[in-house]
């Protein structure tokens, strides 16, 4: 069975990431973590890269302030190393257009709710919970999906639903 390399992006603490990193070292996924970059140099990411010994890269306005080319520096970093398939665990950020393109259909997300609802722009972590208490849904959940160049819009890959309980905040969802 074919190895893929995974290079993982990610903005905060790395949750997935170790969740990753976790199922790589049991033999439950057959893939080969070849870099992490983060766009925040002290996250929680950055740090269980280095613990684990993947090749960390940070990446960010702060390192290079025209977005073309830290979409290049980001793209490059991926080519560089042999990475077949990309995945965003807690992003903060667009991705740049050279990147979409030159990894097209090879680029996961993790949503933390059932899109299409509770998507775009400004959906992310305690916001979507929010919005999902708020509406008074009886379920939410997590989406993996592609990666397209607008926000959590690409092809749904797979859900997982869990009920939202009558006495559930947003910080439970979490």
């Amino acid at each position: 069975m074919t190895k893929y390399n995974l290079g993982v992006i990610a903005s905060h603490n790395g949750m997935n990431l170790q969740a990753i990193i976790d199922a790589c070292e049991r033999g439950i996924l057959n893939i080969a973590i070849t870099v992490v970059i983060s766009n925040n140099s002290t996250s929680g990411a950055a740090r269980r890269a280095k613990k684990h010994g993947i090749p960390f890269s940070h990446l960010s306005s702060h390192t290079h302030s025209d977005s073309i080319a830290l979409d290049n520096a980001i793209c490059s970093v991926l080519v560089n190393h042999k990475v077949d398939i990309v995945f965003l665990a807690g992003y903060m950020k667009k991705l740049g257009p050279n990147t979409i393109s030159r990894f097209k259909g090879k680029i996961l997300n993790t949503h933390p709710a059932l899109l299409p609802e509770y998507g775009g722009k400004g959906m992310y972590g305690i916001n979507v919970h929010n919005a999902v208490i708020d509406a008074k849904e009886k379920e939410s959940g997590v989406t993996i999906h592609l990666v397209d160049q607008n926000y959590d819009t690409g092809k749904i890959i797979n859900q997982c639903k869990i009920p939202v309980l009558p006495d559930d905040t947003p910080e439970l969802l979490c």
